[in-house]
């Protein structure tokens, strides 16, 4: 089964007022990411969109300033890319999309053998998904064109540690 990881693609992130607005170039990913859920929901794919849901006292707004808090209009998928009744949500409290989640057992019970990854950050929590994805046995590929950073040197980083060491496919 193909699954596609929809990462951190909220509003907080991704509208320009929003707590940690990713930029400009993050806008220029939707409308592929759009067209790959398009995509996926008409064939043999399962959509998972992996959020996330932070407590108002987390301890990662020592380093970034609070964003995402659960139940907040930031915490919300964006309007261009909203799941649907069969999409799958596994909320997250930390980078790893793995930590103290259900990801790990809603893939297994998908079936999930190719995982394809879009969203922001890219050096972020989108490289911490691949890594983990990676360890775990799946087929990863990180879709160039789908994935963006506010950071674009450690975009380019992320991009290739997901491809030179945790063995992932870039594509795009």
């Amino acid at each position: 089964m193909r699954v596609l990881l929809v990462i951190d693609m909220l509003k907080d992130f991704m509208d320009e007022d929003g707590a940690l607005y990713c930029g400009k170039e993050s806008r220029r990913i939707v409308s592929f990411i759009k067209e790959k859920i398009r995509e996926c929901r008409t064939s043999d794919c399962r959509v998972i969109y992996v959020c996330d849901a932070h407590d108002p006292r987390d301890k990662e707004f020592r380093m970034f300033k609070p964003h995402a808090v659960k139940g907040s209009e930031g915490a919300k998928v964006i309007d261009e890319l909203r799941p649907e009744t069969a999409d799958i949500i596994v909320e997250k409290t930390t980078y790893d999309a793995f930590y103290d989640t259900e990801l790990d057992r809603v893939l297994k019970e998908t079936g999930a053998g190719r995982v394809e990854v879009v969203g922001v950050c890219t050096s972020i929590c989108v490289m911490e998904a691949v890594g983990v994805l990676s360890l775990k046995g799946y087929d990863v590929v990180v879709h160039k064109d789908g994935v963006a950073d506010f950071d674009q040197e450690a975009h380019c980083f992320a991009l290739n540690r997901m491809e030179k060491v945790y063995g992932a496919k870039v594509e795009g």
